[in-house]
């Protein structure tokens, strides 16, 4: 059986995430390590919250809790949202974990042992009325390149451009508004990425299928005199690092999380007698690893986090594909937690149900460049897509059978040229989407799933059994069994991309598979298969949003 390991990049636990980042790592990586189960995959699907460095602390601030309290309280939402979301993770951990904590302390003892760790005088800012150093997030000021006013010291949101907390203009601090900022001297550790340029290169080349635009980033970073980079911080809250001269300093942020990819699933291990981690991670040769993330976090998969595994010089499961994702942006402009603007993922679950969002979300999957979500093209897409297409193929068969066959799929009838053809066209659909699937192309796998929603439509827009009944009953059977037969295909095949949806079909046939597997053997029998079933009734599958409930989204949502 094929080993599938899946991670998606970890959301920072400052707060409930947006669409952007819903669809930027986490929604496709659920779709994919949905997919792998269904075609008999042994899938490990593994994500946790990032909890350290600054945002945390300010996260804490802003809410007036302390830091661990404000982890916790955050870290139970968003666990709650993406199981609403249905969200599939095997296990949802976290970066605080005693596991992460041990495992980054190991890392960096390797890394040292092995010449890779340097420690150096580094200047940072000091604020005298905090009494501290300030980590350059806790810095504010003017963008000097765009002139923005709330800029912070290490990136300017709006312009994005990355900054260092010296170049801003009129520098304060977040924690107390303090202007009086001074330049002092700090003693940090660095990893010397610089060492293993040769190695990390190497190990890129010998990668296939990461999109084009991940290899460059990555091969930039590597050909532009690859920086070391500081692994520690001067803050309170993180993984104390175990050296004499450090007390009271943490590895940073960007130092631990990926290690929690391990320490997650250590966890997943611990929960159950019999489960062992290392068969994931260590020596793990029939492993197949998959990370899922935007392309603000590829420098540091492609970089920084191999450079960890690869420095230790132990056998370390490294990533065999990096599925990077560009921005999705909102009516024109940017997503951002930071100035709370955009769509956010329970305000989306307050309005709709979870499979909306979703559908449109991987069909608009910002894959090669960046997408722009509007509350009228949402709403156009949902209804044409999921009301009017499957909705419709699923409610006026299942309608019909109730109104002409006693809710049973009926007997009698032989198949004739028309199902031959509709089996040999869906073989030939089924294998492009799963091709699709496979090369993780996702808006191609959801407009193949729309396609075979279509092909399933004509079919019975094209043998019509509502018309045949009269005079035909037989052949009304055929057509009412085969397009009944083809529904539950249908809500297989889009399983992955809408569950919930999906299972309400499936439920119908009197299905309750935990994973449906993906369709195995000849169509044309498949097709056939089932008579004397009873089917339930449906109901509407997805209420069309109209025009009064789309202006209230547009409302709710500031547009």
């Amino acid at each position: 059986m094929t080993k599938i390991l899946i991670t998606s990049a970890l959301p920072y636990v400052n707060g409930v995430k947006h669409l952007g980042n819903l669809v930027g790592s986490l929604l496709p990586a659920d779709v994919h390590a949905r997919y792998r189960r269904q075609t008999g995959c042994d899938v490990l699907f593994i994500c946790a919250t990032d909890e350290h460095g600054t945002p945390a602390e300010l996260g804490a601030i802003a809410a007036g809790q302390d830091v661990r309290t404000f982890c916790n309280t955050q870290h139970t939402v968003q666990a709650d949202i993406y199981r609403r979301f249905a969200l599939s993770f095997d296990h949802f951990g976290r970066t605080s974990s005693p596991q992460n904590r041990a495992l980054t302390q190991h890392f960096y003892r390797k890394l040292d042992a092995a010449g890779l760790i340097e420690a150096r005088e580094v200047q940072q800012v000091w604020s005298p009325a905090d009494r501290r150093f300030l980590p350059d997030r806790y810095v504010l000021g003017t963008c000097p390149h765009c002139g923005d006013a709330s800029a912070r010291g290490d990136q300017c949101d709006h312009c994005d451009t990355l900054l260092d907390p010296p170049e801003l203009i009129a520098p304060r601090s977040a924690l107390s508004g303090d202007h009086a900022l001074e330049l002092r001297q700090s003693r940090h550790l660095f990893l010397r990425q610089s060492q293993l340029v040769a190695k990390l290169s190497a190990w890129i080349d010998s990668r296939t299928g990461w999109p084009p635009f991940v290899v460059s980033t990555a091969k930039g970073w590597l050909n532009a005199e690859l920086r070391d980079r500081c692994i520690t911080r001067d803050l309170a809250w993180g993984i104390p690092v175990p050296r004499e001269g450090f007390d009271g300093k943490v590895f940073y942020v960007w130092f631990d999380a990926p290690i929690g990819y391990i320490a997650a699933t250590q966890e997943w291990a611990a929960a159950e007698p019999g489960r062992d981690w290392r068969t994931w991670w260590w020596q793990a040769d029939d492993v197949s690893y998959i990370q899922f993330l935007g392309k603000d976090n590829i420098p540091f998969h492609t970089v920084s986090f191999p450079a960890t595994l690869i420095g230790s010089g132990e056998p370390w499961t490294t990533a065999d594909v990096i599925k990077g994702f560009h921005w999705l942006n909102y009516e024109g402009g940017k997503f951002s937690t930071s100035r709370n603007r955009g769509i956010f993922t329970d305000q989306a679950l307050e309005e709709l149900p979870a499979d909306l969002w979703r559908w449109w979300l991987i069909s608009n999957a910002p894959e090669s460049a960046d997408t722009d979500f509007s509350v009228a093209k949402f709403v156009c897409d949902v209804n044409k897509d999921l009301a009017d297409i499957f909705g419709n193929l699923a409610n006026r068969i299942i309608s019909f059978v109730h109104r002409a066959f006693d809710g049973r799929i009926p007997a009698g009838g032989v198949p004739d040229e028309a199902e031959r053809r509709l089996a040999d066209d869906l073989e030939l659909r089924i294998a492009a989407l799963r091709d699709h699937h496979d090369a993780l192309e996702f808006r191609a796998a959801a407009a193949a799933t729309r396609a075979i929603w279509d092909l399933a439509n004509a079919y019975l827009q094209h043998t019509a059994p509502w018309t045949a009944i009269r005079n035909d009953r037989l052949r009304a059977a055929v057509v009412t069994r085969t397009g009944l037969n083809l529904v539950g295909i249908c809500a297989v095949l889009a399983w992955c991309i809408v569950p919930q949806l999906s299972e309400r079909v499936l439920r119908a046939f009197g299905r309750d598979d935990a994973v449906p597997s993906w369709p195995n053997g000849p169509l044309a029998d498949l097709l056939d298969a089932g008579a004397g079933t009873p089917v339930a009734q449906l109901g509407p599958l997805v209420e069309k949003i109209t025009p009064e409930r789309a202006g209230q989204l547009a409302a709710r949502f500031g547009v």
